[in-house]
């Protein structure tokens, strides 16, 4: 299958649909990416049989707004509070820690965790969070080729 991009959150709480956010702009821009804002164990469907995974979403480790964190998660374990704002009870870090259990990782993983400030209902980014993702967006797509 290849790569593939999963941008996870809720679109409506602010900071926490930075993955959603992202995929709509890559996919503005010819580069396929999904979306997932239901429960972290439909991402090891999501991204079965694919060789490269980069899944992005909102932090809430107690880091600085808009703070990049990076983490490949087939050699590392997700410390379970990293992305700890979650509206399900089985978020990122649970799912990938069972993905390890199971033995269902992509071969690779590699999670971008963006701080969030603001959590609440809205479909604005905080400006900290926008930012960030900008550059997320630029490091995603440096040397990819677009149709047309």
């Amino acid at each position: 299958m290849g790569a593939m991009i999963i941008g996870v959150g809720n679109r409506y709480r602010s900071d926490d649909g930075v993955g959603p956010y992202l995929v709509e702009l890559l996919t503005a821009h010819g580069i396929d990416a999904v979306a997932h804002s239901g429960e972290g164990i439909g991402l090891m469907d999501l991204w079965q049989g694919a060789d490269d995974v980069v899944l992005i979403d909102a932090a809430m480790s107690g880091a600085i707004p808009g703070t990049l964190h990076r983490l490949d998660a087939v050699t590392t374990p997700v410390p379970k509070n990293f992305f700890r704002y979650s509206s399900h009870l089985f978020g990122v870090a649970e799912a990938v820690e069972m993905a390890r259990a199971l033995k269902r990782l992509p071969p690779a993983l590699r999670l971008f965790g963006i701080e969030g400030q603001t959590f609440t209902t809205g479909t604005t980014l905080s400006p900290e969070v926008a930012h960030t993702a900008a550059t997320v967006f630029q490091e995603l797509t440096a040397g990819v080729k677009r149709p047309g």
